[in-house]
């Protein structure tokens, strides 16, 4: 009895390992609590909007924090169902040290912190936004974020490279202008100060962003400002290029492995077998 009702308190708590109604209800429920909980962490931040209605706020993220605080604490006792985590003492421990768990303790963990030291503590209220990252947990994010973790993580060396000839190009381009720029016409009016300085100006032009609140003003200076630019468009799409690649290559696996049923009798279908077979006729 006692494992049966854990393993059905850890199906409802996963949605993606179930296909009844009440995994859907559940799903939705905690999906609309914590886009309504990200909703009203935003809406704090409207003075009078939370002098106001305060009351309302209080008492709505007290109703989030135990219905989370009793799904973390279920979904802890229940974990031991998966034989990931073996266990009664060990097997919890390192679910409870696992990203998507810690996720969890973190979405509540700010509101008792709140309530027991008396006192507002305005950097952990921050913490409350990761009730937002829980919806990754879901089962209507599940693949998705699968998806976007496979192709970073195949892209991986490239990603770095790019990366670091970025960072190379930004403390070049810093150098240069710094050197191009620092005295003109006295050190004391110059805005290019440092070249710590000058990595805010890189940033800025690499990334054509262009704030303006640094600018060359010699001759030498915007000629190389010119040349940093048009190398930063290049350089800057070169992430891009490369994360798209990962999407297509990703997005064609998935298709690839994807099985078709037939509607009339609800078998599986290979179309890539099919495919074969049309070939060789």
């Amino acid at each position: 009895m006692y494992q049966k009702t854990k393993h059905k308190v850890h199906i409802l708590l996963h949605p993606e390992l179930g296909q009844s109604k009440a995994d859907k209800a559940i799903n939705i429920f905690i999906i609309t609590l914590i886009v309504l909980n990200v909703i009203a962490v935003m809406m704090e931040t409207v003075k009078p909007l939370y002098t106001n209605y305060q009351k309302l706020f209080d008492t709505f993220d007290l109703i989030s924090v135990i219905i989370f605080s009793i799904e973390y604490v279920l979904r802890v006792w229940s974990c031991t169902d998966d034989p990931k985590y073996k266990g009664s003492i060990k097997g919890r421990i390192k679910y409870m040290l696992s990203p998507g768990a810690l996720i969890d303790l973190f979405a509540f963990l700010p509101t008792y912190f709140h309530a027991f030291l008396n006192f507002d503590l305005r950097i952990l209220r921050l913490l409350r936004f990761f009730r937002f990252f829980r919806l990754f947990r879901l089962t209507a994010y599940t693949k998705s974020a699968k998806m976007i973790f496979n192709v970073f993580r195949s892209r991986k060396n490239e990603l770095i490279l790019s990366l670091v000839l970025v960072m190379f190009l930004i403390i070049i381009a810093s150098c240069l202008l710094f050197f191009a720029e620092h005295r003109y016409p006295s050190e004391a009016e110059s805005k290019f100060t440092s070249v710590p300085a000058t990595l805010w100006w890189a940033i800025v032009t690499l990334t054509t962003t262009g704030y303006g609140d640094i600018y060359p003003m010699t001759t030498i200076g915007k000629i190389l400002s010119g040349i940093v630019m048009l190398t930063g468009v290049a350089f800057f799409a070169l992430p891009a290029g490369i994360i798209t690649a990962g999407f297509l290559e990703e997005m064609k696996l998935i298709r690839k492995n994807k099985i078709f049923n037939c509607p009339h009798c609800g078998k599986s279908i290979d179309p890539h077998h099919h495919h074969d077979e049309s070939e060789s006729s």
